[in-house]
Order: C-alpha cells, then structure tokens, then sequence
C-alpha cells in the first residue's frame, strides 16, 4: 500500500507520519517544501498540473494532508489552508482520483457554540476569525471535490512537538525557561475558556483508521477528546508535570482574540467512533507529560 503524507515535518504529521509507517506492508512517501522530502512542493503555490505529474509517478492508494498554518496574516492562511487543499484535490482529480485523501480540518470551523452542547458534525460553521475561516475553505474544497475524501475535524491537540505558536508549546516552552526557581511566574491571559484536548497520537490513530477504512466514509468527522475542559486545567496539568514551584499569573485579558470569541469548544465524537471504531485512548495528563518530556529533552540537547 503506497501512502502519502503532505506536512509530515510538522506537528501533526510527523505523528501521522509515525503511526502510518508501524502499517504491514505500508510505503510511506513525505511530502513537503524540504529537500529531504519524497516529493518536493509547496501546495500554497504549487500548480494542480506540476503536482498531478508527481502524484502519478507515486500512484498513492492513500494521501493523508497534514499540511496547515495556525498563524501568519489572513493572506498565508489563506495560501495554506484553502488554496492548499484545492491544489491538492485538482492534482488527485487528474492523477489519482481513486486514492482516499484524508484532510485534516479544524474544530474552529464550527466558531461559538452553545456552552455545554458536544457540536455534531452537521452543526453550523460560523468561524470566529481568518484562522477557522480559511480552514472550513480547505474543508469545503475537499468535501466537494468528488474525491475519495474525508475531513477529520481536530479538536485542540496535545502532545510531543506541540509548536509554541499554541498555548501547550507556549506553556511548555515558559515552564523550560523558568525551571525550578520557586520565584517564578507564568504570566498568561484569561484561562477560563473551555476547549476539547485531544491527544495527538489519537489524532494520527484517527488518521491512520480513515486512511485504511474499507469503503466511502461520511465527508465531515470530528476528532476530539469528547469533553470540555477549561484551559487552566492545562495549564496547571503541565505545570505539574514539569514540577513547576512558582505561580501562574492568570489576567482578566491578554489572551488570544479566539478566546474571547468562543468561551466553550466541545466535539461530539459518536460519527468517528461508529464509523472508524476510534475513541481517544490518552488522557490529558498523559498528552501533557509527553509534551513536557519532549520539550525537556530538547531543553536539555541545547544546553549540551
């Protein structure tokens, strides 16, 4: 079976890529903008035809794209999330169009929803900022490609490798730098929003079942934790985990504008148990002890 895997350098899909290579009798190509990479190419300005010439020269019997931006102005998500994934469906329109393609979407898709409701994957999308819009883009360009195609809609993962550019490798990276000075202060914004933590080598598990499914899978599913936790649940988890002696300074402001937006985040997860037989398997204290060992080992591999 040839897979192929777009963004396997990054967060998620070095994990998808991790879990994808553990398959019997798996090839598992990487595709990305490094030289090191199987297949070269940038999807946010990569041409349908230059792209389609190398997917045929793989014939995939999978793709599964990881590749996405969760920061940058409205123009690089837009690139990225939206122009991307179209790329990548007009290019498996030409090539492959028999391959499963599984994109990897967004729970910030849905925007605000109603505190204490687990959204199904038929509630409304009505995302809060340029981030959520440009990702239900990239959604919109997969579930009506005429592919072989399913969106998994990722909650808010926790893990090793977690970029800092998100509050977990935010966290993580305070917490390597203030050490074990009992003096220390984390300072951070409101942590009372509510959000869905999800593992993420469940969400790679998630990836690797919807890539192997026998037969046509629902276009939308959501992969979540299944339950709302408050951020500062993560935060002192973490904290914990890193045996942090200091305080955590948590202002009324200051933190990010989606917060403000969208108070309460919480997935229903019955479509992907019943159809891909998933359920997460790690907790959050185990996402964020791996997510703290990871960045200690890294901490300490600079030091030397």
């Amino acid at each position: 079976m040839h897979l192929l895997v777009l963004g396997a350098t990054g967060y998620l899909g070095a994990h998808v890529a991790e879990q994808l290579r553990t398959l019997p009798g798996a090839r598992v190509l990487v595709a990305g903008r490094t030289l090191a990479a199987d297949v070269t190419v940038d999807l946010a300005a990569a041409r349908p035809r230059d792209l389609a010439a190398a997917l045929a020269e793989i014939a995939p019997d999978a793709v599964v794209n990881c590749a996405g931006a969760t920061g940058g102005d409205a123009v690089t998500l837009a690139e990225v999330n939206a122009r991307g994934p179209a790329v990548l469906c007009a290019a498996l329109r030409e090539a492959a169009p028999g391959a499963r393609l599984v994109h990897l979407g967004s729970a910030a898709e849905y925007g605000p929803t109603e505190p204490g409701v687990r959204v199904t994957e038929s509630a409304a999308t009505r995302p809060a900022g340029p981030y959520g819009a440009t990702k239900l883009a990239g959604t919109v360009a997969v579930t009506a490609s005429g592919l072989d195609a399913v969106v998994l809609r990722v909650g808010n993962p926790v893990g090793a490798g977690a970029p800092p550019t998100g509050l977990p490798g935010r966290v993580a990276a305070l917490l390597a730098d203030a050490g074990d000075d009992p003096e220390a202060a984390l300072r951070l914004g409101d942590l009372s929003a509510h959000r869905d933590f999800v593992d993420v080598r469940d969400v790679a598990r998630a990836a690797v079942l919807a890539a192997t499914a026998q037969g046509p899978l629902p276009p939308v599913l959501n992969i979540g934790g299944g339950d709302a936790r408050p951020v500062r649940d993560l935060v002192r988890a973490l904290a914990d985990a890193a045996g942090f002696r200091g305080r955590i300074a948590e202002a009324g402001t200051g933190g990010s504008a989606r917060s403000a937006q969208v108070s309460w985040q919480c997935s229903d997860i019955t479509a992907a148990r019943d159809t891909l037989g998933w359920t997460p398997a790690h907790p959050l204290t185990a996402s964020v002890t791996a997510l703290w060992e990871a960045t200690h080992r890294t901490e300490e591999a600079r030091a030397r």
